[in-house]
């Protein structure tokens, strides 16, 4: 498991972590039952707070991304397949938001972003 943490970016380094390892949950980079490191361990790694990376193993926890076992560690959980379809249509949705916005900044109209979108996916970009 690859994580990577930005300094400089705006966000928390605890949302950086969960961010990270969600994204690798969905896109199945990190398979059902794979045990993650211990909190300990990715917080050495990273050089960070032990109570960091437990914020973040715990909100994935609580959304159902892992389950832990006590003395054993914390690992991936299944995921129902509706759940996963649901949680990308969500990331979906604040993408298409977000280039609704920047399509609006440049003056593009919907048909234009449409013909884009169109274009990429005939490209075979997805």
């Amino acid at each position: 498991m690859n994580l990577f943490i930005d300094n400089k970016s705006g966000a928390p380094i605890y949302d950086q972590i969960y961010t990270q390892i969600k994204n690798q949950i969905l896109s199945g980079e990190l398979c059902p039952d794979e045990a993650l490191p211990s909190i300990r361990g990715l917080a050495r790694d990273l050089r960070i707070s032990v109570i960091t990376t437990k914020r973040a193993y715990d909100e994935l926890e609580r959304e159902g991304f892992l389950y832990t076992i006590p003395g054993k560690g914390s690992f991936v959980a299944a995921r129902n397949t509706e759940l996963i379809r649901e949680e990308n249509l969500k990331q979906i949705e604040e993408h298409i938001a977000e280039i609704a916005r920047l399509a609006a900044a440049c003056g593009l109209s919907r048909a234009e972003v449409v013909e884009m979108f169109g274009l990429i996916w005939e490209e075979g970009a997805v």
